[in-house]
Order: structure tokens, then C-alpha cells, then sequence
């Protein structure tokens, strides 16, 4: 140990750059496995803001180490390593586990004195966050039930009507009486559709009767099969009747799309410069979740048919729906 802290020895690939003093600048004492610095890969160029500036908004530490260079020995690797990285918006990345490790290029008061502050983010965040930054885009996530959309199967159309009835049974105020009591016909309506969708079909509204069409359903990956699903679109009510495995009728479902949809899709699929990386989280499960989705961006305008396994996020019931944990995958994904 130097009298500035872990002497290290730094490497890329195969090559031995040099040496440098490892000095811990918090608290849990951090130190790279067998005081060696691995160096996996160079990060993208920043084209926007300065990676210093990218790494103190995402990572969840401040500065993990400092790594500096108290040899009066020449290093010409490291220190073209430093300029590099400095005069370029880059960084060099280090994986232990499931982190990854940024050497940030510091301005070094003695020009062959190489000196790095090293951040810890999650595996892949950095160049996702990176990729957007460059883009000057966003990433928006949405929810599915109850945000976009209000799906129901013939038991939740029961249970709600149930419940309702029990409202509607204990309320005494006229006017919320009435209200519920609107809510109530309108899932009885549905209920009534639905059924005849899943017995028959086809469904009745209005006098007009419709019948089922089969739409096929692009296969997101080369391992999925081609699914032929039968539907029934209500364009005038904004209702859509789908089933989710199409050899079992009681995976019937009825869904309404949020009126205001179109309006926010057509926003984001506007010509012009893209503004924003779609992605979606639900607890609902896979094929419920793709399937409505497909709904929702039936030409794959959002997410296109590639990306579509790594965007669209199912959590576990009782987990929380955390951007960092659930979404970091995907957001590799996109630079892959």
C-alpha cells in the first residue's frame, strides 16, 4: 500500500498500461478485485454533456475511488489513456458483476500524472442514458390497465358488477346513486358483449352485427409462432374484443382504449426528429401484455417488432415497478 492508498495495476485486454494508486473516497472502503483494474471497453462519445456531469445524475454513489498516479516512473499508456478519454467525452468501463465501473478523466495538475474518478451504475444504464442524451430524446414508460386501457374477462365483469350492486344497495345520496347506477348499465352492456363474443363469435350493437376477424399477430422473435387471434373492433365506442390464447374461449377479453390515445400516439409518432424511446411496465403477464400493446400500436410504430420483447416489462405481483432495476436491461438492449 503507498501512502496514497491500493496500488493497482491497470489493464485493456492484454496490455499492462500501468500503475495507479487506488484511493478509496467513501466510506465502504471500495477496492477493485485483487488490486487489479480490468478495463473491458471504452464507453461511446458524449456528444452533449461532459460524462462527469451524466455519471453524478445516475449513479446512485458519489465517487466510488480516485485513482491517481504517485510514480515518478513514465507511463506513456495511461497517461494516453487520460488524454483520450479527457479530450474525447469518453470513459474507460470496468465490469465487476453486475456493475460496471466509469474511469473519469480528470484534469490532472502534472501533465504525466494521469488522475481518474471511478463511478458504479448498473450494467448498461450509463450508454443508454448516454444514447439519449445524444439523441436529445426521452424515454417514456406507460402502464397498461387502468392507464391506457380498461380491460375485463367475464369474471371481473362480475366481480365489478357485484360490487357495484352492493354500493348501489348501501348509498343514500341521489346523485351518486345515479352515477353508479350508469357505471352499472355499462358493464352490463359489456358483459353482454363480451359474452357474445366468447360463445358466438360475433356480437350485436346497435342492430349492426359484427363478426370476428382473424388478424395476425407478427411473431416478436424468430422462436414465436405465427398466431392467427380473432378480434372485433368497435371503432364508434373505442372498444376492441380480443382473445388472448385464440384456441381457449375463456381468454376472451374486452377492452376500451383511453379516448384520448390516438391524440397522444399520433404526438409521438409525429414526423420529424424522434422524440422519445417507448417503453412499457405491467404486472399483467406476457402474452396479456403483448397482446394489448399490439392493440394499442397495431403498426408497430412505437416499439418496432425487434425491440418488442426487450421494451414491453411484466414484474412480479408486490414488486415495485422501478425504472433502474426492471428497465436497465431493455435500455441495453437498445444500443445492442
Amino acid at each position: 500500500m503507498s501512502r496514497l492508498g491500493f496500488k493497482s495495476v491497470v489493464y485493456h485486454g492484454d496490455s499492462c498500461l500501468g500503475e495507479l494508486d487506488t484511493i478509496p473516497a467513501t466510506d465502504d472502503n471500495f477496492q477493485f478485485p485483487n488490486d487489479e483494474i480490468h478495463i473491458h471497453r471504452i464507453a461511446p462519445q458524449s456528444e452533449r454533456c461532459p460524462p462527469l456531469s451524466v455519471l453524478q445524475t445516475i449513479s446512485s454513489y458519489s465517487v466510488r475511488c480516485k485513482l491517481e498516479s504517485s510514480s515518478p516512473a513514465d507511463q506513456p499508456n495511461l497517461i494516453n489513456l487520460h488524454a483520450s478519454c479527457f479530450h474525447e467525452y469518453k470513459t474507460a468501463v470496468v465490469v465487476i458483476g453486475d456493475e460496471e465501473i466509469h474511469l473519469v478523466a480528470m484534469p490532472s495538475k502534472q501533465k504525466k500524472f494521469p488522475c481518474f474518478w471511478c463511478f458504479s451504475v448498473p450494467l448498461g444504464l450509463y450508454d443508454s442514458c448516454l444514447g439519449l442524451l445524444n439523441m436529445r430524446c426521452l424515454a417514456i414508460v406507460f402502464d397498461l390497465d387502468e392507464t391506457l386501457i380498461v380491460a375485463n374477462t367475464m369474471k371481473s365483469f362480475e366481480d365489478r358488477i357485484e360490487a357495484l350492486k352492493a354500493w348501489i344497495a348501501r348509498e343514500t345520496d341521489p346523485m351518486r346513486m345515479s352515477g353508479m347506477s350508469t357505471e352499472l348499465k355499462r358493464y352490463i352492456d359489456d358483459r353482454s358483449l363480451l359474452k357474445q363474443f366468447t360463445e358466438n363469435d360475433f356480437v350485436v350493437d346497435n342492430g349492426k352485427t359484427f363478426k370476428v376477424q382473424m388478424e395476425e399477430v407478427p411473431p416478436p422473435s424468430d422462436t414465436h409462432e405465427r398466431v392467427f387471434r380473432p378480434v372485433i373492433r368497435l371503432q364508434e365506442r373505442n372498444i376492441v374484443l380480443t382473445r388472448i390464447n385464440p384456441e381457449i374461449r375463456d381468454t376472451s377479453v374486452l377492452v376500451r382504449l383511453r379516448l384520448a390515445w390516438e391524440d397522444l400516439r399520433s404526438y409521438l409518432t409525429a414526423k420529424g426528429r424522434k422524440r422519445f424511446e417507448v417503453y412499457v411496465c405491467t404486472m399483467a403477464e406476457r402474452d396479456y401484455a403483448l397482446e394489448m400493446w399490439r392493440l394499442l400500436d397495431p403498426e408497430a410504430h412505437l416499439i418496432g417488432l425487434k425491440q418488442l420483447l426487450d421494451r414491453v416489462i411484466c414484474v412480479k405481483a408486490g414488486k415495485d415497478l422501478t425504472i433502474v432495476e426492471d428497465f436497465n436491461f431493455a435500455l441495453y438492449s437498445r444500443q445492442s
